[in-house]
């Protein structure tokens, strides 16, 4: 069975709406990390804005770890019911997403879900999400969109591992359990 993974960049009051807010706390610890479950996954699983976003930059982007040639190879996943065509390696999942994904989690895909707001919650509701590495900025923003919207089912999750890094950022990551 696959997994599916998310790596989040929030605040400390939960907010994960356009990210460049972290740019200031980005490190090579925060690289490292980010490059390690890139290259652990087999696809990406996105929302439409989030791929969107990522066909306009990656596929010129380039940089000497092989952050950018991997995440241009990987396959892609889009959740989206309007997108017809792909300029970026994708396959749209139509219909019922949480159906679909269940099929891709079903032949053993490892997904990493990037962004993606209102994919990630419909992931959470259905209790889809494997692992949930929160990158967490020493920063409140007092307003914006939220990883868990008001009314989310109860969740449990387990610590994996924890730490800090050089520029105030908490890693915390988390595994599914049962409630």
């Amino acid at each position: 069975m696959g997994k599916i993974v998310v790596p989040m960049y929030i605040t400390l009051d939960g907010v994960m709406e356009k990210p460049a807010w972290s740019a200031p706390y980005w490190n090579e610890e925060v690289e490292n990390f980010q490059n390690t479950l890139l290259h652990a996954c087999d696809s990406l699983l996105l929302g439409r804005v989030t791929y969107e976003e990522f066909a306009e930059y990656w596929p010129t982007a380039k940089d000497e770890q092989g952050f950018a040639e991997r995440m241009n190879s990987l396959p892609k996943f889009v959740a989206s019911q309007t997108l017809e065509t792909s300029e970026w390696n994708a396959t749209f999942l139509k219909g019922d997403v949480v159906e679909e994904v269940k099929k891709l989690k079903q032949n053993d895909h490892n997904m990493l879900v990037y962004g993606s707001a209102m994919l990630v919650q419909t992931l959470l509701d259905h209790d889809l999400v494997d692992e949930l590495h929160l990158i967490i900025c020493p920063l409140v923003l007092g307003e914006g969109k939220r990883l868990f919207k008001e009314g989310q089912t109860q969740k449990k999750f387990s610590l994996g591992i924890s730490k800090d890094t050089a520029t105030g950022v908490v890693i915390s990551s988390y595994v599914a359990a049962e409630i």
